[in-house]
């Protein structure tokens, strides 16, 4: 009995803020103050309404923004694009501003010690008139800045955070901090009025901006440690991205599908699992686009439904490039089995591309999905980034049982590890590797199976070429050595036999 962990009492209130739920492990505490700092542009303010919306529209209950910087109408105006009906809420009583922002042109003048006792009975009356249980409060800097008296803006704060106690509503507090890793806030206060503390970030980092969201302090109850990639939605407001969420719980399949191509299938063992992620590596030119439209033609032959994913190449180009194989995207999109997605990797960041595809994916429901390529998303996000990027796609794809078809570019022409190769070969189940080879002064192509889960596979290295019909594996490669070190070298039967014989002798 002793070693038993404790239960926390502490009841929590489901924000409905998709992703925060889980990674605060049921939401915010239930009657406590919640310190929500970031520097500027970390999404303070989009949260702290956020907050209180999700509420309303979830079950009701009525909430009341207090604003001490923006004014009324000036939030409104800014937050019309994420779809929020405040005006509405105002009218049929759910939602309500209490006003504390300076007012243009007059200044605030304090004539000997003041107090928050007018304030509060204006949140008190507000609370009370929407039967709120959400109350947002922003910002503390904004406070700070109108009145300089530190010392009593301190006593009142904390009067403040009493009085939403006995009020028995949930609430947020913002407040602003200089740096992205450093205080929490700025008047070295701001954390101990609460009760717990998230941290926004909205890091630059390689010239890449990547919001983040951390919970530092949960007094009295737990909740996931660590950074949270989040991003916001034009439609949606905050989207947190938990990839603790992701569970090995994915059932697998002994169905085989085709890949498209009759020789890579025996290649294979017989073609790939039904819910298996592929990758395909190789250098610019070797055939990765190609052996994806093969992908996608196998599966409208049988009529399942497609998805391409293309972030290198327009849709008139994959178009142009399909019709030179023989294959027709335009008659399958109208036939309505195959849809194409194309755009650039810059139009967005990582998290935004994530949340489209999945998407995309809910929506068109399709039996395969591939993503043509992985590399080029490389140039929009960090390291960590694009890892957690690869980790939340092939972890969807997995869950909702399809075939991925993922492809990656090597930064060498004769072969070698890509950024993405590395990050993304452990936790897939297929690798298929494309080379160049030089044959006496000529360039030929080469394929190979690296790993297939689950599976015996061919283990040569075989030739392939590509035509007007697409692509058509041939012969294995002889007397050739180091192809996948991207080095390949020739040798003559005696060489080769000797190596074989000293291969077998040191075996032995």
């Amino acid at each position: 009995m002793a070693n038993q962990p404790i239960k926390s009492k502490i009841v929590k209130l489901e924000t409905k803020i998709d992703g925060f739920d889980h990674i605060s492990i049921g939401g915010l505490p239930k009657g406590r103050t919640t310190l929500l700092s970031g520097t500027a542009g970390s999404a303070k303010t989009v949260f702290a309404i956020q907050f209180l919306v999700e509420g309303i529209r979830a079950n009701g209950s009525g909430g009341v923004f207090v604003t001490f910087e923006e004014s009324p109408p000036d939030i409104k105006l800014n937050t019309e694009g994420f779809g929020w009906e405040i005006s509405e809420w105002e009218i049929e009583g759910k939602f309500a501003f209490v006003d504390a922002s300076p007012q243009i042109g007059v200044e605030t003048i304090v004539s000997g010690e003041y107090d928050f006792g007018a304030l509060i009975a204006r949140v008190e009356h507000a609370v009370k008139k929407t039967q709120a249980t959400r109350v947002s409060l922003d910002s503390l800097s904004a406070i700070f800045n109108q009145f300089k008296d530190d010392q009593i803006v301190r006593r009142e704060l904390f009067r403040l955070v009493g009085a939403l106690k006995t009020l028995g509503v949930t609430s947020i507090i913002t407040a602003e901090r200089t740096q992205e890793y450093g205080a929490i806030g700025r008047y070295g206060v701001e954390e101990f009025v609460a009760d717990n503390v998230i941290i926004l970030r909205n890091v630059l980092e390689d010239e890449k901006r990547r919001r983040t969201m951390e919970i530092l302090k949960y007094r009295g109850t737990s909740h996931q440690k660590g950074e949270w990639p989040f991003t916001i939605m034009p439609d949606k407001g905050i989207v947190v991205i938990p990839l603790s969420a992701i569970e090995l719980g994915q059932k697998s399949s002994n169905i085989r599908i085709s890949s498209g191509v009759s020789e890579l299938d025996e290649m294979c063992g017989g073609g790939f699992f039904r819910d298996s992620v592929i990758l395909v590596s190789g250098a610019t030119g070797t055939g990765k686009t190609l052996m994806s439209t093969h992908f996608i033609a196998g599966g409208t032959a049988k009529m399942e439904r497609c998805l391409l994913f293309a972030f290198e190449e327009s849709r008139e180009q994959l178009f142009r490039n399909a019709n030179g194989w023989g294959v027709d995207f335009e008659k399958m999109e109208n036939d309505g089995v195959l849809k194409v997605e194309a755009r650039y990797p810059e139009t967005a960041n990582l998290e935004d591309h994530l949340l489209n595809i999945q998407r995309v994916i809910d929506e068109f429901k399709p039996m395969r999905v591939a993503v043509d390529s992985l590399s080029a998303l490389e140039r929009v996000s960090t390291i960590k980034g694009f890892r957690e990027f690869v980790i939340g796609l092939t972890s969807f794809i997995k869950h909702r049982e399809i075939t991925g078809f993922l492809t990656s570019t090597t930064t060498s022409l004769m072969g070698g590890t890509s950024i993405t190769e590395g990050h993304i070969s452990t936790i897939t189940d297929s690798i298929i590797l494309l080379r160049y080879v030089e044959m006496y002064g000529e360039m030929q192509r080469g394929v190979t199976i690296l790993k297939m889960r689950g599976s015996m596979h061919d283990k040569s290295i075989r030739q392939f070429s590509i035509d007007g019909k697409g692509m058509h594996v041939g012969k294995t490669f002889r007397n050739v050595v180091g192809i996948l070190a991207g080095n390949p070298q020739h040798v003559d039967n005696n060489e080769e036999i000797q190596r074989m014989d000293g291969l077998f002798s040191d075996d032995k």
